[in-house]
């Protein structure tokens, strides 16, 4: 029996999945298999968190697991202390483009900051008065007794220190001011000047012009910087008490179906960029994720392999295979859930369901195996069996089964008789073996 899950958390959860969407709480409660693929990357983390940086790419098809996964390093991520950040790319978002499109991964990415506090993202402003107040909380326990006049001088002077640390890199002093003019705005109360430091840090301002009026700055974040400031980033709330960035990129096949050539080239030339910076250690405690599909890696006409400085980075050894993976190499290729994940799957999420909806459980183990030799059969094939085909398919039963009590599930699946490949009559059986109800 699962662990009783709060109301909303299960809510969430049975919503999400339901919808054919990765839940972004209480993963926890029904995360099966993917053991190796987790404790390679999260032990990443522990380099990250001593200074390095890190990149990798996790490639699966579609509904494969690889979204769930990511979303399970950045719980994950949170819980050690980690700032992350995360974004889906899309025909509006992407790492470059002529119309914006970089800027609006950016400003993806500030609107979902998070903090193990604030994991829905939103965590931006937050961080800055946590930083503030921890500074005075410091200040007050070296000064017992301080007047507030001479506590405000020393906070200002500590966050002027750590912001000065910003200027050696690219874009770091107009960063530096600009954490300087929030401090100031913050400690006389102008909510005005307040709200213009953070649409900047935002990447909110479109002109020079607008932001030297509001803040005194020369430079905006734009579609061609905004990687620099991602590295701000990581080094700034790793300066505060953080343990580092990890961004979170996903749906990056959007890049694949770039049409204009240049312009898909562009945004292969960024993520070299990024590997290289991340690799080579010039971006300090900052890990970048990609979720991909197998295509969107190894298409040598649009993919990244069609890109020859990335191929050669990204391509598998030739000695590792499908079955004898290296997960210290860049791209992580998902296998395909093993037949008693699948099976523990569907009882976890059984409990969650009966559990959410306040219902005595009755589909038994054995109606588990009839559902997944109806669910191998319709597809034709085992391989083309995904875990969000199945999970979506196996809720809606459920949904059924609850709503019509008097109904078992071989009532619901009579109607969809197994009709297994005929290239392949055992496919059905051998998919079966070996589980112990």
């Amino acid at each position: 029996m699962i662990t009783k899950i709060p109301k909303r958390i299960s809510t969430a959860l049975i919503h999400s999945l339901s919808s054919g969407v990765v839940p972004r709480t209480g993963l926890g409660y029904i995360t099966v298999g993917r053991r190796a693929e987790t404790e390679a990357l999260t032990k990443d983390l522990a380099s990250i968190e001593a200074g390095a940086g890190g990149f990798r790419v996790v490639c699966g098809r579609y509904g494969s697991g690889k979204s769930f996964l990511l979303q399970t390093i950045r719980s994950y991520s949170l819980e050690k202390g980690f700032i992350t950040a995360d974004a889906d790319l899309s025909p509006e978002r992407r790492l470059v483009g002529t119309k914006g499109q970089g800027l609006a991964t950016y400003r993806e990415l500030m609107i979902n900051f998070a903090t193990r506090t604030r994991p829905d993202g939103g965590a931006l402003e937050l961080i800055l008065q946590k930083w503030i107040a921890a500074l005075r909380q410091e200040v007050e326990a070296e000064n017992s007794g301080i007047a507030d006049e001479d506590l405000i001088i020393l906070v200002g002077e500590k966050i002027e220190e750590t912001a000065g640390e910003m200027v050696e890199l690219i874009h770091g002093f107009d960063f530096a001011k600009v954490m300087v003019g929030y401090w100031q705005a913050y400690k006389t109360g102008d909510t005005e000047k307040r709200q213009a430091a953070l649409r900047w840090l935002r990447g909110e301002y479109t002109t020079k012009t607008e932001a030297k009026r509001a803040l005194n700055v020369g430079s905006i974040i734009t579609d061609e910087n905004w990687y620099d400031f991602i590295k701000l980033w990581a080094k700034f709330v790793t300066k505060i008490g953080y343990k580092g960035l990890v961004v979170f990129i996903d749906e990056a096949v959007n890049l694949y179906k770039i049409p204009n050539s240049q312009s898909r080239t562009a945004n292969y030339e960024k993520i070299l960029s990024i590997f290289n910076d991340t690799m080579q250690g010039k971006a300090e405690h900052l890990y970048f994720l990609m979720g991909g599909t197998p295509q969107f890696v190894e298409d040598e006409r649009r993919g990244l392999f069609s890109y020859e400085a990335l191929r050669s980075r990204l391509m598998q050894g030739r000695y590792a295979t499908e079955e004898l993976r290296n997960l210290s190499a860049p791209v992580i290729r998902l296998k395909q859930l093993t037949d008693e994940e699948v099976f523990l799957l569907l009882k976890k999420l059984r409990e969650l369901h009966a559990e959410h909806h306040g219902y005595e459980m009755n589909a038994s183990d054995e109606e588990l195996i009839s559902f997944l030799e109806n669910a191998v059969g319709r597809m034709g094939a085992k391989t083309l069996l995904t875990p969000r085909e199945v999970i979506r398919d196996f809720l809606d039963t459920l949904d059924l089964l609850q709503q019509n009590p008097e109904m078992r599930m071989a009532d619901i699946l009579k109607d969809h008789k197994v009709e297994a490949a005929k290239e392949d009559p055992d496919e059905v059986d051998d998919f079966l073996m070996g589980f112990e109800i």
